[in-house]
Formats: C-alpha cells, structure tokens, sequence
C-alpha cells in the first residue's frame, strides 16, 4: 500500500509537467520556430553526437554522390621545358655550348655524359654546371652523375630517355614538355620564342613523328631478334644479332618514326608510372628491336586511342636526309643555313663541333655572344645575361613568327585526321 501511496503521490506533478510541455511544443509549431525534425533536434543539442546522426528525417532523401562542376579552366599561362641533353666520347664542349644556346630559367635541363666518356670530361662538366653562377642560382640544370652505358641502336637510349624523364618528375611537376636533344642538336629560334609560341597551345600535344608504313624495316628491324651488350657491359660494343628471327606481334600495331620528340607532361606520366600494362610490355618486345629508340614512343602512343589523338606527326627537327634515307643524316654546314631558317622547325641536327654555321646561328637568330645566353626577357646585368631579371617577361623575335606558321599548319592537318597513327 505503500508503494501505491507513493506512486499516487508524483502522479499530479507528472501530468501537470506533461501538459505544460505539449503546449509549448503546439505554441512554438504555430509561431513557426520549429519548422522541420532537423529543427527539432537542433534542439536536443545536448545528446551525443551519434546519438543525433542516428535520428532519420522523413523529409531528407538519401541521393547518389554527384561531382561538383568543374570549374572554369584559366587561359593557359607561359609552359615550361624540361630537356634532356645527351652526348658520348668528346661531346664536352658541344653539350656546354647547346646546353647555353637551350638556356632559359623558366626551363629545366638534364645532362648526361655516356659511360663511354672519359671521367675527366663527365667531372668537368658537371664543375662547370656546379660553378656557373646563373645554373646554381636558378637550381634548373641536373647532371646525371651515374652515368649509363648507350647504345644508339640499341633499347639502352629507350631507358636512358625513360631515366631522364624520371628525374625530371621527381625533380618537379612544374614543366609542360619534355623534349630530347643530343650534343648534335642546336636551337634555331630562341627559348623565349618557343616558350611565346607554345604559350596557347593545348598542353596535351605531343609531336611525334611516325608512320606505320614499315615498308623494309619489318625484315630488317622488326623480325629479327637483337642484343644490346649496353644491358650488361661496361665498355660499349654495337648489338649483335641471334637466331630465330620471330613473327610480327598481333596484340599491336608497329610504328615508327624520329627518335627525336616533344612529349606532354601527361604522356610522360604514363610511360613512367605505367597505371596501363602497355608501356611495359612494349617496352620489353623493343628490347629486342632494332633501332628501338625509332619505335618505342611511336607505338606505344599509337596504341593508345586517348592519346593517339594528340599527336601531331612532326619532330620539329631540320633534317637532310639522302633520298632514301638511310642510317644516318647529312651532317649540316654554312651551305644549309638559310634552308634551315626558312623551315621554321625550332631544332636542327646535326653539327660538327664548333661549325661555323652555328656562329651564324649565334649571332643571326639567337643574339648569343661570346658564349653567353641568348638574349631574352628575363637578361639582366652587364654583360647582358650574366644575371637573371624578370623571368616571365618574354621577348620574342622574327622566328617566333615562323615557328608559328609551322606549328599552327601541323596541329590543323592534325585536328583533321589526315595524318595521325596511319
């Protein structure tokens, strides 16, 4: 009896308590201060949070994940150059003088010396690249140190390029192109008018030169099986041939073309951190091949429909070659100056050391004296180009013009398909 007293005894309290708070929450519905259940359970604010998130609301829908809107891209600003420069055996004094002719410090520059070059000549130049107070300062120029062996014929300049182009991601992100050179290439423009002309250009480009059309090269190239020595000695030796020969591939498409190219950053990405199986596996089929360095960056772009896309069939070389050409092209004088400087192309190869024709190059087109830079935007102090001013500020000059004409034609026959992985 007790117990029932009890109860009876907080039983009035309860029901006044009750009705007091049923007519605060009709009040509050019809002033409109609780306008929904999130409303309401704002405020029970000092329950836990897992308590409140496990609360469901009838009015919320549950709705699949949809991408923000991409915003708008930004006018493309200058692009930036990552180079690689190689050389073998008494190449010394051509990588310095090309290495200057390349120079700008938006740019950034690997050098490499084979394993076939003296230690004293790989120490030199990387004492120069060290002591050169513009190299040092900007920090943009890289000497690859552990030198590798090259073959020219052989895969080993496929890994060699592949090695550089690793550097340079790891080095930085910040460069829209790489392009390769040897100590035989020199600039027929200047950088400030490759960096003006590429300025508006879809960062996805990649001129590569190439064909499918083999024609001789399947008997002489593709089919038969090849052993760069480069893979595992340390003293260089030209590739020698095995038997059987083997049958050409069926999982893709053979192409080929100039060893020389401009390559995106994004197709970079792609040979080096390989998400596709693709550039691996072709890069063990060119293993064997001979000329591999002509094949390897044509196919496996040819290959790919994304990417094949993006190729303008061009090396944006100045080239003599015989009719047909054969193994190796003319070697360039002061008689092909002005065929050269009319073709537009920002590169030529090759040159002897010390040519005269690159002194007309140097005083003509690039403004260079006295082994100096190329006169640009960013030159400051005295001599001219001894110190860096602004480097965004760019001064092109005539050969922007015609560098201009030639690319815009090449990525027009480009966009129409004409010429593109055939």
């Amino acid at each position: 009896m007790g117990f029932l007293n009890i109860e009876k005894k907080w039983l009035y309290p309860f029901l006044v308590c009750s009705a007091i708070c049923m007519l605060f929450l009709v009040t509050s519905f019809n002033m409109g201060l609780v306008s929904s259940i999130h409303s309401i359970n704002s405020l029970f604010f000092f329950l836990p949070s897992h308590l409140r998130s496990n609360q469901t609301s009838p009015v919320l829908k549950e709705k699949r994940a949809t991408p923000s809107p991409a915003p708008t891209p930004a006018k493309p600003g200058i692009p930036r150059f990552a180079y690689l420069i190689s050389g073998s055996k008494g190449d010394l004094e051509k990588i310095w003088r090309t290495l200057h002719a390349l120079y700008h410090p938006l740019n950034h520059y690997v050098v490499h010396m084979d394993l076939e070059s003296p230690i004293e000549e790989r120490n030199e130049i990387a004492h120069r690249i060290e002591r050169q107070h513009v190299f040092a300062e900007v920090g943009n120029v890289y000497f690859i140190t552990k030198s590798n062996m090259v073959t020219y014929r052989g895969p080993t300049m496929v890994s060699n390029t592949l090695h550089a182009c690793a550097i340079l991601l790891k080095r930085s992100k910040d460069w829209d192109w790489f392009i390769n050179l040897s100590a035989s290439d020199y600039p027929l423009v200047t950088q400030d008018d490759l960096l003006f002309t590429f300025s508006d250009l879809d960062r996805g480009l990649n001129f590569i030169e190439h064909t499918s059309q083999l024609g001789w090269k399947f008997d002489k190239r593709a089919m038969p099986l090849i052993v760069d020595p480069g893979l595992y000695m340390s003293n260089k030796s030209d590739v020698f041939w095995v038997e059987p020969k083997r049958p050409l591939p069926t999982a893709f498409k053979l192409f080929t073309g100039s060893a020389w190219m401009v390559l995106s950053h994004d197709f970079v990405e792609y040979i080096i951190w390989g998400w596709d199986n693709l550039p691996r596996t072709l890069l063990m089929y060119y293993t064997n091949f001979l000329s591999s360095p002509e094949g390897y960056f044509q196919t496996v772009a040819c290959n790919v429909p994304e990417l094949a896309k993006t190729i303008v069939n061009n090396d944006l070389h100045y080239i003599s070659w015989d009719i047909p050409p054969k193994q190796h092209p003319h070697v360039l004088n002061i008689n092909d100056t002005d065929k050269m400087f009319e073709s537009g192309a920002p590169f030529a190869r090759k040159f002897n050391q010390d040519d005269p024709s690159l002194d007309v190059i140097d005083k003509q087109i690039l403004r260079r004296k006295n082994g100096l830079f190329p006169l640009g935007g960013w030159c400051a102090g005295r001599p001219k180009c001894s110190e860096i001013g602004n480097i965004y500020k760019l001064k092109p000059g005539p050969g922007s013009q015609k560098l201009h004409r030639l690319v815009t034609g090449l990525i027009l026959k480009a966009k129409s398909g004409q010429d593109q992985c055939k």
